[in-house]
């Protein structure tokens, strides 16, 4: 099938008409960004105030969708700076409206029927974050939690291999997607979407509508908690992520050495600077301790993630080992947590999981956001 271009994009929004207007979202130049890859389609909506923000981005979404080949839609919606009220007929102030506009732009809607939202990230690249993020997301399951794993990771998915799963998702309705389960979570990712050996090159606006359609255009509920992988750093996804997503709190994955720390600090920097939660600090790869005489090594220091957790203000949460098992057990999609229970690895994981839901309980108990997750 040929690719779908931006003419054929741009026709079939110009079958959109807003509310009190004559000319379509084209015409009024209100369309941006077009990004076509794969079937995957992407563009931002700029918005004069008082427009119902909304309906525009779901009418225009649909009038995509509706493209023979289209996989997904998504819209990005941004306000127009300085623009002009939309026609209201006298029952909304410029003032009003601007307010009103502020008010949607700034909100962060939740995830329907999903308690809690956390994000598990790090300052750089090989410190074990996805590892820690599945594990994590399994040993909460094991504390009797309804748990939902997102694996925000565009570039670089790689929760189906380490959940064992592989595969396009269902949909029922065309517009929204069945998350795939495997060992009682629920899971998504860009991974499903793609071939395993394609890769995706994407810019900034598609990105961030991938990582938004993920969050929700997925169907979660019910869930207790819905873990987020995200990539490493402080780019686009981690942003979106941020600034669209009400996160309950983060956790921030290091290794002990100097060189992955001082990430962590511009990554927890991040998650102050937007007001997220900071839930704490683990550190992976701790240690190793031979199988065979029971020697344990640091062999990437050892603490150093405590220390500046100590330094920053943040709790610890605390230290996973360097083993081979781990390794071996994601890459066979039976991560530890599973394959091992009883294993003093499942454990550390089961314990830090231990630390993170009563982060969870008690930010869902201060904000009044939801009733309090209680163990079974």
């Amino acid at each position: 099938m040929a690719a779908i271009g931006e003419p054929e994009i741009l026709a079939a929004l110009r079958k959109v008409v807003p509310a009190g207007h004559t000319a379509d979202v084209v015409a009024l130049k209100w369309i941006g960004g077009v990004k076509s890859q794969a079937g995957h389609i992407g563009f931002t909506i700029t918005l004069p105030l008082g427009v119902d923000r909304e309906a525009v981005k779901r009418r225009c979404e649909q009038a995509v969708f509706d493209l023979p080949g289209v996989l997904t839609a998504t819209a990005t919606l941004a306000a127009a700076a300085g623009g002009a009220a939309a026609p209201s007929g006298g029952a909304a102030s410029v003032a009003q409206a601007r307010t009103q506009a502020q008010a949607q732009a700034n909100a962060k809607p939740g995830v329907p029927g999903v308690q809690a939202i956390i994000a598990v990230a790090s300052g750089k690249g090989g410190v074990g974050k996805s590892t820690t993020a599945v594990n994590l997301a399994l040993a909460l399951r094991q504390l009797g939690l309804s748990v939902g794993l997102m694996d925000a990771d565009i570039f670089g998915p790689s929760v189906p291999r380490m959940m064992g799963l592989s595969g396009r998702p269902d949909s029922k309705d065309g517009r929204t997607i069945d998350p795939k389960e495997a060992h009682g979570v629920k899971c998504m990712s860009i991974g499903f979407m793609v071939p395993q050996d394609t890769a995706v090159i994407w810019r900034g606006p598609m990105v961030m509508s991938a990582v938004e359609q993920l969050i929700r255009d997925v169907n979660w509920a019910p869930l207790d908690v819905l873990v987020c992988d995200l990539p490493p750093g402080t780019g686009d996804a981690q942003l979106t992520m941020a600034q669209r997503v009400p996160l309950t709190g983060a956790v921030v994955v290091s290794t002990p050495q100097e060189v992955a720390l001082g990430d962590v600090r511009k990554g927890i920097d991040m998650f102050r600077k937007v007001n997220v939660p900071l839930f704490g600090v683990i550190e992976n790869m701790s240690y190793y301790v031979c199988p065979s005489c029971g020697h344990r090594a640091e062999l990437f220091g050892h603490g150093g993630a405590r220390q500046t957790a100590l330094e920053l203000g943040a709790d610890f949460l605390g230290e996973i080992p360097l083993h081979l098992a781990i390794r071996e057990h994601a890459d066979a999609g039976t991560p530890i947590v599973v394959a091992q229970p009883d294993s003093p690895h499942a454990k550390a994981y089961r314990s830090i999981a231990e630390r993170v839901h009563a982060k969870i309980d008690s930010a869902l108990a201060s904000t009044r956001r939801g009733p309090r997750i209680v163990m079974e």
